[in-house]
């Protein structure tokens, strides 16, 4: 399966040695911090995810409840803590209001590092994936650049963070709605000429098991829009959860479990793989230091 090649640009590697005091605070499983007295104490911790959106989310007809690479991570957070896992289905809209208001206690959930939201969360600055956007289109479009988007209207969820570098580099008229089946329901249906969406999730509606559906779209060009770091996000002052965090997924790119649950679900693995491999030098990506919060 080829996947689509990532540009690794607006952030940079930092060596084990930068990390090394979070990864200490991180084995000693963290005391002090609130969120996580208050996980061992209910016996549960409640992760936010994102709701059937293949292959991160994963809907289980049977039950109702959605699993899959997102579900498996959290799994193994709370069996680091001893406790049972609870997942909540989020939104663009509403993880942020979520994890703010105490509905979760982690984010994963798909959300990738922007300075805007690094003003009102925190986050465990090793990432567990680098994720960019895609453009889904007719292939009768004509539009094989992000520069051909100009003066076209590009779909995107809700507090996206593609809007942006859309608008402001490429003239694109930008539309939000609230998720991505609204969007690609959108383009099939006329009223936007691109759903832009992060590319793994755009590649597996056109490679998955209702691929057929949309033989007539197809990908516009192999290059990610603003690839980024995605992160496990927290509440602000919560340096005890951060570490603790951190640290587990500093122990899943050494062990490979990104990977193996990446193969598992369909996710593309092309920086899991350079991240595993560097990991077993000590070495870890970091993403941008946390902004100063905002008043």
């Amino acid at each position: 399966m080829k996947h689509i090649s990532m540009k690794t640009t607006g952030w940079k590697t930092a060596a084990a040695v930068a990390l090394a005091a979070l990864t200490g605070l991180a084995s000693s499983a963290a005391q002090a911090d609130a969120t996580l007295d208050k996980v061992k104490q209910r016996g549960k911790i409640v992760i936010g995810v994102d709701g059937a959106s293949p292959p991160f989310g994963v809907l289980d007809p049977a039950t109702g409840k959605v699993g899959g690479f997102q579900t498996e991570l959290g799994a193994d957070i709370a069996k680091r803590l001893g406790v049972t896992l609870e997942t909540v289905p989020v939104t663009a809209s509403t993880r942020v209001q979520f994890l703010q208001a105490g509905k979760v206690d982690l984010l994963i959930a798909n959300i990738q590092w922007t300075q805007e939201r690094s003003e009102i969360l925190s986050y465990a600055p090793t990432p567990y994936n680098l994720v960019g956007g895609a453009a889904m289109v007719s292939k009768q479009s004509g539009i094989k650049r992000w520069e051909d988007l100009k003066g076209k209207v590009a779909c995107v969820s809700q507090g996206s963070n593609f809007a942006k570098p859309l608008q402001d580099t490429y003239g694109a008229v930008v539309k939000g709605l609230r998720n991505i089946p609204e969007s690609l329901l959108a383009l099939k249906g006329g009223s936007c000429d691109a759903s832009v969406h992060i590319q793994p999730a755009l590649y597996e509606t056109l490679h998955g098991p209702n691929g057929k559906e949309w033989n007539d779209f197809e990908l516009a060009t192999s290059d990610q829009l603003i690839p980024s770091p995605t992160v496990i996000w927290t509440r602000r002052n919560e340096a005890d959860t951060r570490a603790f965090v951190d640290g587990v997924i500093q122990d899943w790119l050494k062990t490979g479990l990104l990977v193996k649950e990446a193969d598992r679900y369909g996710v593309p693995a092309d920086y899991l793989k350079q991240a595993t491999a560097q990991a077993q030098t000590g070495k870890f990506d970091s993403a941008p230091p946390e902004a100063q919060a905002k008043p």
